[in-house]
């Protein structure tokens, strides 16, 4: 009797041991994950352009995600306006940390980034939706490698732009001879210099002031931010045909992205797909292609389409772009044949080949 009391008693206290285990068990994977996202982190967005601007909202719907995706462990902050650095800093501002998340145009260094380059070749898309899609699709292959510096997040561009001019219609190429221009990028600076113009140096937010001033006469530009940036104030000519874009990215800060708990890390990387490169360009593409409108409607300003005759020079005159690319894309080891087929490929699958 004695030895079957002495019994039970061990049964009940190997039940309590393991009910106590399993406890302890059950509180270790309720309060792992809590250990490894406890560590808030402030994100801070960087951009160059106005908190006006388009761009503005498409960094905070960003941040919201990214925040109520994390459980309120990744907040942000969007710096606008050149807060945190002028517009040729951003890529170096997320490489050093000094930004989380940066906007950049990767035609502000030439030379640098040679195959994302390819986007800004004349006479490629038709409009930057599909446009957006197909060049952020088509660049994650060879983003690791050009933009080693960061975590390479998206790729997008704006709705095609055009020459926008203070002192005369720009109508065939041989007019820009002659001219002071500011330059999207640097394959339209070298188009410029190709045409026998000057390039003058500036970012966006520059340009209204050395176009009042006299330091260039014209410009290009994408049709809606010709408004929002006081352009239209300076300016009266202006090309009706989608002569260009300009390519853009959002890059991570990989000093940032290796201080994030698994979990955080992986609330980033579903941020940076190519659905997020969709809803990023579509506000700006449609708030661009609004521009032309708004121009066209304001008396003081002549908006004006070429011939058929006169695209065809455009077009012709816009070859050797594409060549020096190439060779650029060579130097760097690429072959910029195979390079362009895939852009072209996948910009058709999104319905905005030129």
């Amino acid at each position: 009797m004695w030895a079957n009391a002495v019994q039970e008693e061990l049964r009940m206290s190997l039940r309590l041991t393991h009910l106590i285990c399993a406890a302890a068990g059950a509180l270790t994977l309720a309060v792992s994950p809590a250990i490894a996202q406890d560590k808030t982190f402030e994100l801070k967005l960087a951009h160059w352009v106005p908190p006006s601007h388009p761009l503005q909202k498409a960094l905070e719907d960003w941040g919201t995600s990214v925040e109520k995706a994390s459980g309120g462990t990744l907040k942000f902050k969007v710096y606008p306006s050149q807060q945190l650095g002028k517009a040729f800093d951003h890529y170096d501002m997320a490489r050093d940390g000094i930004a989380d998340l940066t906007y950049i145009n990767p035609g502000y260094q030439p030379g640098r980034f040679p195959i994302i380059g390819a986007g800004e070749l004349p006479f490629l898309i038709t409009n930057a939706k599909g446009g957006s899609q197909g060049f952020d699709a088509w660049y994650r292959k060879y983003a690791d490698k050009e933009m080693k510096d960061v975590k390479f997040c998206l790729a997008f561009f704006h709705d095609p732009g055009s020459f926008h001019s203070k002192t005369k219609k720009i109508v065939v190429p041989g007019d820009v001879k002659g001219m002071k221009i500011r330059p999207a990028h640097a394959t339209m600076a070298q188009f410029v210099s190709q045409l026998g113009g000057s390039n003058v140096q500036s970012s966006a937010p520059e340009v209204r002031d050395i176009l009042e001033k006299g330091v260039a006469e014209a410009v290009t530009f994408p049709w809606g931010s010709v408004p929002l940036f006081g352009i239209d104030r300076v300016t009266k000519y202006h090309i009706d045909a989608p002569l260009y874009a300009t390519t853009f990215a959002f890059v991570f800060s990989p000093i940032t992205y290796a201080q994030l708990s698994a979990s955080q890390k992986k609330v980033i990387d579903d941020h940076c797909t190519n659905e997020w490169a969709l809803r990023v360009a579509t506000p700006w593409a449609d708030y661009e292609h609004a521009g032309v409108a708004k121009l066209k409607a304001d008396p003081a300003h002549e908006v004006y389409p070429l011939t058929p005759e006169q695209l065809a020079e455009w077009k012709k005159a816009a070859e050797p772009l594409q060549q020096a690319w190439a060779a650029n894309v060579k130097k760097a080891g690429g072959n910029p044949d195979a390079i362009m087929k895939e852009l072209k490929d996948s910009l058709a699958k999104h319905n905005a080949a030129y």
